[in-house]
């Protein structure tokens, strides 16, 4: 972390916001009735990634930094699993959206890996 003069410098801080974004444009098709369920888990879970990044950055220490990064990382797979139940209810009107989505949480899930990693080491 050395390197780093604040979490916003962090790729996967980045990732995380644009997700979040992509996230909200995605879910604003979803039916009415689904907005105080399904639509609002989705919505949190995908804050809760860079919320978490910037959270452990902010305790100053590798350990617990690596430990938000699992919590975000936990996130990110529960968004994931949120978005395939909300396609399965054929809620998903965007799929190109949905594809750009799922490529994002794919990428954010190899960055955390690694930055993980780093921190572990």
């Amino acid at each position: 972390m050395a390197n780093i003069s604040n979490y916003k410098d962090l790729l996967i801080w980045q990732k995380g916001i644009i997700l979040v974004v992509r996230v909200y444009q995605l879910v604003k098709s979803f039916p009415q009735e689904e907005l105080y369920a399904l639509t609002s888990q989705i919505k949190r879970a995908a804050v809760s990634i860079p919320s978490n990044i910037s959270e452990g950055y902010g305790r100053n220490t590798d350990k617990s930094f690596s430990h938000f990064l699992d919590i975000s990382r936990g996130s990110l797979y529960e968004l994931e699993t949120q978005l395939i139940i909300a396609k399965e209810l054929e809620f998903v009107l965007n799929v190109k959206l949905y594809n750009e989505i799922v490529s994002l949480i794919e990428e954010e899930s190899k960055m955390i890996n690694a930055f993980s990693r780093t921190l572990k080491n």
